[in-house]
């Protein structure tokens, strides 16, 4: 008996958890919809609270050194005070809001390589360590942040990866204590003038804003460093937009200007 309360004390014979998502494509937005499906084990448990959350890696910065790290940015509660009874199957089904902040994770088909998204499911089970389940969950870009992205294909620059930075940018309504960067190889006709550059979305419901860094060559006649750029407009607007050109007019002024910081991290 002191044996079996002990494997209980470590979720052993306890309730399993397994979540189901009807869909696990979303965009900024949208809602997940599905199912937490709960097997009760060899013996009764109370479960406190049933909980989802998203979760994706974030590089953290502390002194001198990075590390990265799983950062929950979203929660659902799913059920609160539910007992279980030994073998009894329960269905939660449930509705996670997706934050318009949201990470992408997949552009046209192609996962972004540096990118991990997930779903994580807890029980609070009386008495025991919680089980969990973790699903993978794909973001793709909404409509307005395609028509960006597009562009930088247009354009002929080259995703190299991206990643989550903890912290806020500047100027803009961040909600999320992280942003994402989404770093690009420039084309053949920049690259002597710049060796990267990055994009961050930062998505409301109304508005779109985009902020570039460009990494800058230094050169005999011109300083190197960080150039800046913020670009702010309704969803409407953004789609309106020629971005190619806005862009390439961008580019030109940074190739040929001195180092610039008029808008930071």
């Amino acid at each position: 008996m002191v044996f079996k309360r002990m494997l209980r004390a470590f979720g052993v014979g306890g309730p399993s958890v397994d979540t189901v998502l009807a869909n696990p494509n979303v965009r900024p937005g949208e809602v997940l919809t599905g199912e937490v499906r709960i097997a009760g084990g060899d013996h009764p448990a109370d479960i406190d609270q049933v909980k989802l959350s998203l979760v994706t890696r974030v590089e953290v910065e502390s002194g001198d050194n990075e590390h990265n790290r799983n950062v929950e940015f979203a929660q659902v509660l799913v059920g609160q005070r539910i007992a279980v009874a030994p073998g009894q199957n329960l269905v939660l089904p449930f509705q996670f809001p997706v934050p318009f902040e949201t990470p992408l994770t997949v552009v046209h088909g192609q996962h972004l390589h540096g990118m991990t998204m997930g779903l994580r499911t807890e029980l609070e089970v009386r008495g025991a360590v919680d089980p969990g389940d973790l699903d993978p969950v794909a973001v793709h870009p909404i409509r307005s942040q395609e028509h960006v992205l597009n562009a930088f294909g247009a354009l002929g620059f080259r995703f190299q990866r991206a990643d989550n930075e903890s912290g806020r940018i500047r100027g803009v309504p961040q909600q999320l204590p992280f942003y994402q960067e989404i770093e690009f190889l420039p084309p053949g006709q920049f690259l002597g003038k710049i060796s990267q550059l990055e994009l961050t979305f930062v998505t409301d419901p109304h508005r779109l804003y985009a902020v570039l860094e460009a990494d800058r060559r230094g050169g005999l006649f011109r300083a190197g460093g960080d150039s800046f750029g913020h670009f702010a407009m309704s969803h409407d607007e953004v789609i309106r937009t020629d971005w190619a050109a806005l862009l390439h007019q961008w580019m030109d002024q940074v190739g040929g200007r001195r180092s610039s910081h008029g808008f930071g991290h």
